[in-house]
């Protein structure tokens, strides 16, 4: 099996017959102060590049005035102020301001998001869709039952978490409001425009929220992933296209990603910050923080960044926030001591490294109190990228395979994921990306059924009402005769499913 770079986002490309693995994670104004412009001492040091810092500081009003006053004496701009969680986003060219900012009273860490400077980036492609012909939509409506929207018939993924069933029942409540932190949202999308939630959706790429109209949108060029996820989730039942999990909530988008496809923490933090501040029920997190794929917490840089999206998580939590995020696409066991990485930095040259996941974890994913997804095929096996690992995997949910590997039943074709695309258009994609997705509308499902649930209740009922799925059989997935992957754990709770598939009927019984 190939495996091709990771890269930010959790998605990947399955051509038919090759399976190629990629890994493609603020407050309201009067919270999130924006800072004045403040003067760098002239004696500061600034011939530097300029980077993006998180800086957290402890709690307190007096604090955060007190740390303001250091970060422009060390050199540094604030950009913007998270006061309630203690993360102050700043930019500086002095190239010693993280160890001089360190050492101020009241600063607990400090760190560059970034190993580039900021600078405008070329446009990249991040896993390109497998397009849905006219044909291919032709013959599937053929095949549409009734009360199925035309595309259905191709989903098999519905029927592999009992969506089909589920919607006999309830499609969600539009009270419900699920947010795709991700590349943007093409929210005019005749299968989104009819449940997007425009008050919830911002633009959070440069950490500070950007609420101009349509700023969540990705522009032209950019991924289409995060429109994508949202029709995963909530794709109306409206006689066109797909069907979302949950085709009744709402979905909002908060655009966090660069132009490149880059997935910075002060956007990251502005993200789960608004999602806490703007009526979210549920956050989905399909990417990883860059620019590292393991942040390891004895670096001064990497752990402040791991500090300030735990803090941002936790927030979110705090208000209620359900936050999913996606296991990642390297076929990896998490819990081990010792995985390689050699793809990070992923913004400048990067370098090999051994790193233990307990103590160098992937954000958000492996964050206390977030749901972590891993995604199986077609067949209901783990997908043969997804990652794994006992004591990390809460979930599994449907995020497509190689059909040469897991082959779904017909009429559907394709052993990917069908969903909506921007511009009006439908397409595959695979990944734990598209597992991701999947939970986040079955939570909005439990959480239509228990509106006044706490994120902690909605999280016991998402795995307490999981199927327990075991590990199977050694676990050859191309059939070489050689273990894949090895699944530890017992029927109900394991390193391959963790508590088991998620099950939509059963999040919309009482």
């Amino acid at each position: 099996m190939a495996h091709l770079a990771s890269r930010r986002t959790r998605v990947l490309t399955l051509p038919v017959g090759l399976a190629l693995t990629a890994s493609l994670g603020f407050l309201p104004t009067g919270t999130a102060a924006a800072a004045p412009a403040d003067e760098p001492a002239a004696a500061v040091p600034a011939d530097g590049p300029e980077l993006s810092y998180v800086v957290n500081t402890r709690a307190g009003h007096g604090t955060v005035k007190q740390v303001r006053k250091a970060i422009s004496k060390a050199g540094g701009t604030v950009v913007t102020s998270y006061d309630r969680i203690g993360v102050i986003v700043v930019h500086s060219k002095n190239p010693d301001f993280g160890a001089t900012i360190r050492k101020a009273r009241g600063v607990q860490s400090a760190g560059a998001t970034r190993t580039n400077p900021i600078v405008p980036q070329a446009t990249k492609d991040i896993g390109v869709e497998q397009p849905l012909t006219a044909a291919q939509a032709r013959a599937a409506a053929g095949e549409a039952a009734a009360g199925q929207d035309p595309l259905e018939p191709l989903q098999w993924d519905l029927p592999a978490i009992k969506a089909d069933k589920a919607h006999q029942k309830s499609l969600g409540s539009s009270k419900v409001t699920v947010a795709v932190i991700d590349t943007g949202v093409d929210d005019t999308h005749p299968d989104l425009a009819p449940n997007f939630d425009r008050k919830a959706s911002v633009n959070c790429v440069s950490g500070a929220p950007d609420t101009t109209d349509g700023a969540w949108r990705p522009a032209a060029g950019e991924s289409d992933h995060g429109t994508h996820v949202a029709g995963t989730i909530a794709a109306a039942k409206n006689g066109v296209g797909v069907t979302g999990v949950a085709p009744g909530v709402k979905v909002s988008g908060i655009k966090v990603s660069t132009p490149a496809g880059f997935f910075y923490t002060e956007a990251v933090v502005c993200g789960f910050v608004w999602a806490a501040e703007h009526g979210v029920d549920v956050t989905n997190n399909s990417y990883y923080t860059d620019p590292w794929l393991f942040n390891c917490k004895n670096d001064p840089d990497q752990g402040a960044l791991v500090e300030a999206v735990t803090r941002a998580t936790r927030y979110a939590e705090g208000k209620g926030v359900v936050n999913v995020a996606a296991a990642g696409n390297s076929d990896h066991d998490l819990a081990l001591d010792a995985i390689e990485d050699a793809t990070s930095p992923n913004d400048t040259t990067t370098v090999t490294r051994t790193v233990d996941p307990s103590e160098c974890p992937d954000i958000p994913t492996m964050l206390p109190g977030v749901v972590t997804v891993s995604a199986t095929g077609a067949k209901g096996l783990k997908a043969s990228y997804s990652n794994y690992g006992l004591g990390v995997i809460d979930v599994a949910a449907p995020g497509g395979d190689s059909t040469v590997y897991q082959t779904p039943a017909p009429p559907a074709t394709s052993g990917l994921i069908l969903s909506t695309l921007p511009g009006g258009k439908f397409g595959y994609k695979a990944g734990t990306s598209m597992a991701s997705p999947h939970v986040a509308g079955v939570a909005a499902l439990i959480k239509s059924t228990h509106p006044h649930a706490s994120a902690g209740v909605v999280k016991a009922l998402l795995t307490h009402q999981a199927d327990a799925t075991a590990c199977g059989a050694p676990y050859d997935i191309n059939g070489d005769g050689t273990v894949d992957a090895v699944c530890e754990g017992g029927t109900r709770y394991n390193g391959f499913y963790g508590a088991g598939v998620v099950d939509a009927l059963d999040a919309v019984r009482r």
